[in-house]
């Protein structure tokens, strides 16, 4: 990393990005430009008119370039997570929210719109991790409830919902237990979840292999072994009518559909691509039993 008092930003950030890219980071120039922004407390938009860094700033960018090459999540060093206009906090114990997942809040966004709202939308997050999704869908007219069990993930959880969306309940519990919100059975208007899907074994970044908490990602040898289960529970919570939306890896475009289609108590069933073309989440709508 360049050092010395006419080492400018430009030449800084130049030099991040090619230790990045060494290193095998995906986006080496993006990660490189807002681990600058970060230790200059300003926003990646306005490196351009940022001013020479100082000695003590140089150093703290060359050290974080230093973990971020040995694969520490990008999110870990800023100890923030962006989904959907927010900036959660982030940090170990917790599944780093994606943007892929902000493809199923868009369609539960208009889903909600097309709702009755009487007197409110009620929406239940299942496996809530840091509360993405939950924040994301409170707005007025809604009462939104969010799941989650680990202790870990619930201490992110409980300070992203304090500081974002107060009013969001969380709860700590498994999301197959039919004692979970057992409360709102039949009354629920939208049921959403980005559970643990992966199968055991599948190749995976370094940066979730490692950081991101086991339980999170993987979901047993074809990653499916909690969809039975929540797809139950989404069924008690759901009223006739409401809609249930779940984030799936790419090789359950058609297992997923098919095994909740199964249960006979929906219809409806559509899967949806991201934006490269892939399998990402199902919806569905619930039926009378």
């Amino acid at each position: 990393m360049p050092d010395g008092e006419t080492a400018t930003l430009s030449v800084v950030i130049a030099a991040a990005t090619r230790a990045l890219d060494l290193a095998g980071v995906a986006s080496p120039r993006v990660d490189a430009e807002l681990i600058a922004a970060h230790v200059l407390g300003i926003s990646r938009s306005r490196l351009l008119t940022a001013p020479v860094p100082d000695a003590g700033q140089r150093a703290r960018i060359s050290d974080l370039v230093g973990r971020r090459s040995a694969r520490v999540p990008l999110q870990h060093l800023t100890g923030t997570a962006p989904f959907y206009g927010h900036e959660l906090a982030v940090g170990e114990g917790v599944f780093i929210p994606r943007f892929e997942t902000e493809l199923l809040v868009e369609w539960a966004q208009k889903a909600r719109r097309q709702l009755v709202q009487t007197p409110k939308t009620t929406i239940v997050d299942l496996c809530g991790g840091s509360g993405a999704i939950a924040i994301a869908m409170r707005d007025a007219g809604t009462d939104v409830w969010c799941v989650e069990r680990s202790p870990a993930a619930l201490r992110w959880l409980r300070r992203n919902v304090a500081s974002l969306a107060p009013d969001v309940h969380v709860v700590e519990g498994d999301v197959t237990d039919p004692a979970t919100l057992r409360e709102l059975d039949g009354t629920v208007d939208l049921v959403l979840s980005n559970p643990p899907y992966v199968p055991e074994g599948a190749p995976v970044d370094v940066e979730v292999s490692v950081y991101d908490p086991h339980d999170a990602v993987f979901a047993g040898g074809d990653g499916l072994a909690l969809m039975p289960g929540l797809v139950d529970r989404a069924a008690g919570l759901l009223r006739p009518g409401g809609r249930l939306g779940i984030e799936h890896d790419d090789s359950h475009g058609e297992t997923l559909p098919a095994l909740i289609r199964a249960t006979g108590r929906f219809d409806e069933v559509t899967d949806h691509r991201d934006l490269a073309g892939r399998p990402r989440f199902v919806t569905a709508r619930r039926v009378a039993d």
